[in-house]
């Protein structure tokens, strides 16, 4: 939401190269990896590689194997840092998945495309050491057999389980019993600046012990963000969503437009970085696309014209997903620029599926943004993708009355929301006091600054989501 200074750019730099020159991988003693075809169609597939370390712990790893056809090609991956030379491939752990304990698994997974036939890759090692299935013996079945297809009757009770594919039923967001829900969750931060904040332990957390029903993952265009390394963004939102999926969340990506505020600015990207993201997560039923974070500076009708040339390029590739639209005024339905929810229900983006996002800031937006919304909320199908506690600078005084009150009306009004933000960041409407990331805790009354010490309280409640 809010642009960082620049200390806190270099500061993130800096973290990047002490990551690049820090300790080199330990070798592996042993591993199985087991590869799956997960979809193919013409000249192209998606693959699908579990490690699992059979051998003493390893902190980094490095996954290599060949691919039999010359014709076979990665044209991109997640979870891992992928390159091609010839036939030969390559996965880098990240930095969330890098140490590997005795027993553990990574996943990964890539698109690739293929021209002829589309053997199976071979030649599996881990740091160097051949991939058998055993410590020092040979695999008994190299074949890999696939996990089992989970009955669809089974479920631990994540949010995903209990709501699955989730769409747009009149004003409200229903799941797969047509039945109204809520969603409370976190946005990260910027993903290019707080990586560190999102890691096993974190979303572990975020699932576990605040319970959370989803994840924003913010991705500035801007800002040092998707314009400046279109491929590796992607990468980072797609294994955001996995690991969002792995435990039951739904994943909200946010394309976050800020400055320039006119999101036609960005047609083109928005369209690539869509396609991409849309074509490899629509067999997924855990994703929200939300096509522009704030726009400002810009007329509705602007913004409605951007929504009308992105949302097909979604729809092409993932026809069920819901499509979340920003409004005028910062995503204030316009009364942040002095006018009303009233030119969106006038003239409303020609598209089926899909919400509306307003934003609020407590400290700052009071009753006259809490009237609008109640209104809009009777005639609009309305997320809050993303709000305050605090003034709308993302620094000053919590207002707990405030923010109670805008609280309220969205669980009385059934509206889905993401607190801003699931991060250390210096700033008072960061959830963890600084320096919390990249450590074990997550959850304690120690970490927590008091913006996440409410917000945890508030979304830790039972769900009781209707089934029937």
């Amino acid at each position: 939401m809010k642009r960082l200074l620049a200390l806190l750019a270099t500061f993130a730099t800096a973290l990047g190269l002490l990551a690049a020159f820090g300790p080199q991988a330990s070798a592996a003693s042993g591993c199985k990896v087991e590869y799956t075809v997960v979809s193919q169609w013409n000249g192209g597939f998606q693959g699908g590689v579990r490690i699992t370390n059979l051998g003493s712990s390893i902190s980094g790893w490095t996954l290599r194997f060949t691919m039999p056809d010359a014709g076979q090609k990665v044209s991109q991956g997640w979870n891992a840092t992928w390159s091609q030379s010839g036939s030969a491939v390559t996965a880098s752990g990240l930095d969330w998945n890098r140490n590997l304990a005795t027993g553990q698994t990574a996943d990964l997974g890539f698109q690739g495309t293929f021209t002829g036939a589309n053997p199976k890759p071979t030649a599996f090692t881990l740091n160097g050491v051949a991939c058998t299935g055993t410590v020092g013996q040979p695999d008994p079945d190299p074949t890999p057999t696939p996990d089992p297809t989970p009955d669809p009757g089974e479920g631990d009770g994540t949010p995903v389980d209990v709501n699955g594919q989730l769409h747009v039923c009149g004003v409200n967001l229903c799941n797969q019993y047509n039945r109204p829900v809520q969603l409370r969750g976190m946005s990260t931060h910027g993903i290019q600046w707080f990586s560190e904040c999102y890691n096993n332990a974190s979303l572990d957390a975020l699932a576990n012990d605040w319970k959370s029903d989803l994840l924003r993952i913010s991705m500035y265009v801007q800002e040092e963000g998707y314009e400046t390394d279109p491929a590796g963004f992607t990468a980072k939102v797609n294994s955001l969503v996995d690991q969002a999926e792995a435990r039951g969340m739904y994943a909200l990506i946010d394309f976050h437009t800020l400055t320039p505020g006119d999101p036609n600015y960005n047609l083109e990207r928005a369209k690539t970085f869509f396609a991409s993201v849309a074509a490899r997560n629509a067999g997924k039923k855990n994703v929200i696309y939300e096509i522009t974070n704030e726009p400002n500076g810009v007329s509705w009708s602007g913004i409605k014209n951007y929504a009308e040339q992105v949302i097909p390029v979604v729809r092409g590739a993932d026809p069920d997903a819901v499509v979340i639209v920003g409004t005028r005024g910062w995503s204030s339905l316009g009364v942040s620029d002095g006018s009303s929810e009233s030119e969106v229900v006038n003239n409303p983006v020609n598209a089926t599926n899909i919400m509306y996002a307003f934003h609020f800031y407590a400290a700052s937006h009071k009753d006259n943004y809490r009237s609008t919304l109640s209104r809009a909320a009777a005639r609009l199908p309305l997320f809050v993708t993303e709000f305050g506690t605090v003034s709308a600078t993302g620094g000053g005084a919590m207002d707990t009355g405030s923010t109670n009150a805008w609280l309220d009306l969205l669980d009385q009004l059934k509206i889905s929301y993401a607190n801003w933000t699931y991060s250390d960041a210096p700033e008072s409407s960061a959830a963890f006091k600084p320096g919390t990331c990249g450590g074990g805790d997550y959850s304690s009354s120690g970490v927590l600054n008091e913006s996440g010490a409410l917000l945890k309280n508030r979304i830790s409640t039972p769900d009781n989501f209707p089934t029937s």
